[in-house]
Formats: structure tokens, C-alpha cells, sequence
């Protein structure tokens, strides 16, 4: 009696915090949303918090007319899908290569990357590199660069080591199967659980980063879409200190206050719509994401 009752607290401090933690990750997502719909006005004020103040839909107007925004979805999609596919082409390969008992230097190699996962050179001799190769302002630099995580292909490499048996590969092998063929015929078909991981996690990494393209970026043309988030926020910020009511009129004050909530506004709307695709995305690999995500965890 006493167990089964300490069993129905567990459950209900389990399900109380589980809710909890539900309400702390989806209130910052339900905000945006409400915040985006509202009043700029009333955004700024501080007045939106649990409901929508004032529906408009002007801020999505604004982006559906804003080319610069375009044109930041464009490049930023563009950044993730190429960069993704690098990136597989790149992780994929190593890790399965890596979890090979029989590949000769393996602890050398895996202690190299180890190495350069916890110690590196730093922004500056980066930046100096990626300028002596010719790659500033160009739009294939932001696809080159973070295109190989450390971390990914030691996950991917237990992947291997954890859930496909050798006695397959001995087996091919026996049958005349080549090492090529070992790997696109059987790890590879077998690996679709990792490769969603994987790629989940390059896609999302690359979708919000803007730091590079802070970086090695000047050209307007190619910016991602949060570094024009960030510029969105930015003019916002300039907006409202440029506001002086001894040297402006009443009609010029009113449009620079206006100008400034409405790019307040604005910013909710854009990283509303620049989540929603990583939110569509979840779904679609979510059948292999728990399997992937789960590799070399205890199961009972």
C-alpha cells in the first residue's frame, strides 16, 4: 500500500514538472505569436501578455512587402539545405569509417578530433584564413564553414558501433560484398534513425545562426535571415533614440514613433515565421528522431 502510494507522488510530481516545463518552452513561441498580431504600441508598452491587444496583421503586411526579408528566407534556406547536405556528406562517411575495429591509426585519428572539438584557433585565425582563401562575401562561405560538428559524428560513430552487428558486414564480406558497398547497402539503409538526428541538428544550427554571416558577410545580398532580424531590431532600437522632442515636430515625432513600434512589432512576426519551418520539420522526422536520439542509452 505504502509503494503504491509513493508511486501515484512520483507520478504526480512527474507530470506537475513535466507540465511546468511544457508551459516554460511553449509560453516564449505563444508570446511571439500574440505579440505579432497585436498593436505595436501595445507591444511596446508592456500590455501583451497573455492575449492579443488591439488585432492587427500589419507586421506580416509589412514582411510579405519587405524584399529585404524575402531575400534573407531565400538565403537562409539556400545556407540550410546545402549546408546540411555538406555536412552528411562530410559526418556520415567519418563516423562510419571511425567505427571500424580494423581501421588502422582509428584511436589516432578519433584523438584528433577530440582535440580540435575542445581547443581551437580562435575567431581571428579563422577570419584570416577564410580572407586569404578569397571566401569573404561569398554566399558558399557560409556552407563551408561549420560544415563537419565533432560531436554529431561521435554520435553518429556509437550509432554504428551500437546498433548495426559486425557479423552483417562479415557476412556481405563472405558474399563478396566490397567495402563500398558495405557502406551504401547496408549501414547506410540502416542508418536512417542517426541521419535524421544528424541532420535535424546541422539544419536547426544553421537556420539560426547569424554569427557568421556577421562575420564574413558585408554584402546585403547574402544575408540569412536572423542577421536581418537583427538589423530589423537594431533600426527599432536607433528609431526610438532618434526621437528628440525639442527639435522635432509633433508630425515627425509621430512618425519616427510610429516607424520604431512597428519594427518592434515586426520582430515578432519575423521570428515567428522564420521558426515555423523548423517547427514543420519536427514532425516529419519525428519517427526517427526518438530511435536516433536514444542510441546508447539504457533500455529495460
Amino acid at each position: 500500500m505504502g509503494k503504491l502510494k509513493s508511486d501515484k507522488t512520483f507520478t504526480v510530481v512527474n507530470y506537475t514538472l513535466l507540465a511546468i516545463l511544457t508551459l516554460i518552452i511553449l509560453y516564449p513561441l505563444y508570446f511571439t505569436v500574440i505579440a505579432s498580431i497585436s498593436e505595436p504600441y501595445e507591444v511596446v508598452s508592456g500590455n501583451v501578455v497573455l492575449w492579443p491587444k488591439g488585432f492587427t496583421l500589419e507586421s506580416y503586411a509589412q514582411i510579405f512587402h519587405n524584399e529585404e526579408i524575402w531575400t534573407g528566407f531565400r538565403n537562409s534556406t539556400l545556407y540550410t539545405v546545402f549546408g546540411t547536405m555538406m555536412s552528411l556528406i562530410l559526418t556520415i562517411p567519418a563516423a562510419y569509417a571511425l567505427s571500424k575495429k580494423n581501421l588502422w591509426g582509428r584511436g589516432i585519428i578519433t584523438t584528433y578530433f577530440v582535440i580540435i572539438m575542445y581547443f581551437s584557433g580562435g575567431l581571428l585565425p579563422t577570419y584570416l584564413v577564410v580572407r586569404d582563401l578569397g571566401l569573404l562575401n561569398q554566399p558558399y562561405t557560409l556552407v563551408i564553414i561549420g560544415s563537419f560538428s565533432v560531436y554529431n559524428m561521435v554520435v553518429a560513430r556509437t550509432y554504428y558501433q551500437s546498433s548495426i552487428p559486425e557479423s552483417l558486414y562479415e557476412a556481405a564480406e563472405i558474399d563478396g560484398c566490397s567495402g563500398f558497398g558495405q557502406f551504401f547497402r547496408i549501414a547506410i539503409p540502416l542508418s536512417k534513425p542517426i541521419i535524421a538526428v544528424i541532420a535535424l541538428y546541422y539544419a536547426v544550427g544553421r537556420w539560426n545562426d547569424f554569427y557568421n554571416s556577421l562575420v564574413y558577410i558585408t554584402n546585403s545580398d547574402y544575408y540569412s535571415l536572423q542577421q536581418i532580424l537583427r538589423n530589423i531590431l537594431l533600426e527599432s532600437q536607433n528609431a526610438l533614440s532618434a526621437i528628440n522632442g525639442d527639435t522635432m515636430s509633433s508630425e515627425e515625432m509621430a512618425y519616427f514613433m510610429r516607424r520604431a513600434y512597428l519594427a518592434e512589432a515586426m520582430k515578432y512576426a519575423i521570428i515567428f515565421v522564420s521558426s515555423l519551418p523548423m517547427l514543420l520539420i519536427y514532425p516529419l522526422v519525428q519517427k526517427h528522431f526518438v530511435k536516433g536520439v536514444m542510441v546508447g542509452s539504457v533500455k529495460g
